[in-house]
């Protein structure tokens, strides 16, 4: 039987890495042994910023929601407590938009809350 050589399927795995690395500064776009430790951090990098984005998000929801709130004289707990004691069920995304783009709605809310606290 003949030998197989496995040049092919080396040269395919470095140029996946090293097409990963396009545009890395000097070694690390360049050498495969480099660019594929870049490659591993930034992808690894990568999935932690996904999951991340989601909570920096929610933060900002929550603050917008707090600051609408006490414009009505609630705080961010007391309200969202209110809403919740009156099965008014919205999530933050939702509230943190009714409170940038629907002011009267909003107030409404803060009274159902404020009604059931």
């Amino acid at each position: 039987m003949a030998r197989v050589k496995g040049g092919l399927n080396a040269k395919k795995k470095h140029n996946r890495v090293l097409k990963l690395a396009k545009g890395y500064r000097g070694a690390r776009s360049k050498q495969y042994r480099v660019a594929k430790q870049s490659v591993m951090r930034a992808l690894a990098s990568a999935y932690a910023g996904r999951k991340e984005k989601k909570r920096q998000f929610r933060q900002l929801w929550i603050a917008r929601i707090n600051a609408a709130a006490r414009m009505n004289g609630l705080s961010y707990s007391r309200f969202m407590f209110g809403l919740k004691q009156g099965n008014i069920i919205l999530n933050r995304k939702v509230l943190a938009d009714m409170a940038v783009n629907d002011a009267e709605g909003f107030t409404a809310l803060c009274d159902a809350a404020k009604k059931n606290l």
